[in-house]
């Protein structure tokens, strides 16, 4: 194929980036990938410690998908290995490790999302325990004699936690050299990965160039903040917007970002052409209320098409903006003059993950039933026959309860 010309691509490359270290050899690897009419092998390596991805996750994913527009070949490497380690990178403490059957499941779905926004004809799946897997003892002990503990030791999570005088397991200083060898096995240019992963990617770069192998540059891409604007993207801290979420509910959370982050938003995780940014930057100041619909529409667009992202729309002006019940609302009949759990009641309509969830929704004032809000968790509804109510829970599930 013909390659853009290097500063073309290198526009492209460095939209949104934090750092690329050193940006003198990625000219260089684009200027003899084109010369040579050869992709770039491009490298994301992901521990599947959780099977569900959020725009967080997307923002590297998109960085990949853009070198693999400009012609290059991704390899996405599922650490079915480094996840039974567990990376502690900014944790406190030492992450646990996962089973192989969890890394198994939580690796499929994460292939599963993740070829929502990859180029699946340009991209290959491997597994880093079919070669790490397979080394020896001896192996791991010359793999360990290439770093130093004072090297490992000026990673910030390490240092904060020595200097804290909190644990760190040995096998903790491996889970970089071990990253570092799939850049080893895998002789990639490219490695991208979060600002939290700085570290072992450089890790991967010195392995190279100690095995004579032309060493990887890093790309280090930002951690996106999440829809409460202070913590990064996180289902912990449930301020996350989902890459499988409904399209309503994506809509809606996309609305609740602080109007500071809207052009962060559509920079790092939407595809509009980057000669629209400064444009976009102007409106998000200007006009951020209208900016965020344009941002929600991007987003949902992306994930649930352009007749998703219409519906979407309409159904948050229908809910939100007219207070109206949505025409799809589900119906569900309840058995006339018999109580019911509104806890079951929530988990058979699916409105949320756990009773938990839902004690929690109702303590904040997020169910209500005809518009009233809802303060008892224990709370029994018992309906005559024929009569009819409206339950809400959160912002944007209506339900229609009726007795039977």
């Amino acid at each position: 194929m013909e390659f853009l010309p290097v500063e073309e691509q290198l526009e492209i490359i460095q939209r949104g980036t934090t750092e690329i270290v050193p940006i003198d050899e990625l000219k260089e690897k684009l200027r003899k990938s084109a010369k040579e009419n050869k992709p770039l092998k491009i490298k994301l390596g992901v521990d599947p410690t959780r099977p569900d991805l959020h725009l967080g996750h997307s923002v590297v994913l998109r960085k990949m998908r853009q070198f693999q527009d400009l012609g290059h070949d991704a390899v996405l490497i599922i650490g079915g290995f480094t996840a039974m380690i567990g990376d502690p990178t900014g944790q406190n403490s030492t992450r646990p490790p996962l089973t192989a059957e969890e890394v198994q499941e939580n690796a499929q779905s994460y292939i599963d999302q993740a070829q929502k926004i990859l180029d699946t004809s340009r991209l290959q799946i491997v597994n880093n325990n079919d070669w790490l897997g397979s080394m020896g003892f001896i192996d791991v002990i010359r793999l360990a004699s290439k770093t130093t503990v004072a090297r490992m030791i000026e990673r910030d999570d390490f240092s904060k936690r020595f200097n804290n005088n909190e644990p760190i397991s040995l096998h903790e200083f491996l889970y970089p050299l071990a990253q570092g060898q799939d850049s080893v096995h895998l002789e990639n240019d490219v490695e991208l990965g979060g600002t939290d992963q700085k570290f072992n990617l450089l890790v991967g770069r010195q392995l190279q160039k100690d095995s004579n192998i032309e060493p990887q540059v890093c790309l280090m891409m930002p951690l996106l903040v999440g829809t409460d604007g202070s913590a990064k993207m996180s289902k912990s801290y449930d301020n996350y917007i989902g890459i499988d979420e409904a399209a309503n509910d994506m809509y809606g959370k996309s609305l609740s970002i602080p109007d500071d982050l809207i052009y962060t938003y559509f920079e790092l995780v939407t595809d509009v052409q980057t000669e629209e940014l400064p444009a976009i930057k102007e409106k998000a100041e200007k006009d951020p209320r209208n900016a965020k619909h344009d941002l929600a529409f991007a987003i949902t667009k992306l994930y649930h098409g352009e007749e998703g992202a219409k519906s979407a729309k309409e159904h948050f002006e229908q809910t939100i903006i007219n207070k109206q019940v949505p025409d799809d609302a589900p119906e569900l009949e309840l058995k006339a003059d018999e109580a019911t759990r509104l806890l079951d009641i929530i988990s058979e309509l699916n409105f949320s993950q756990s009773n938990g969830e839902t004690k929690r929704l109702i303590k904040q004032g997020g169910v209500s039933i005809d518009d009233e809000k809802v303060g008892d968790i224990g709370l029994e509804l018992s309906l005559s026959s024929g009569e009819e109510k409206v339950l809400k829970v959160g912002k944007r599930k209506y339900a229609i309860l009726k007795g039977a």
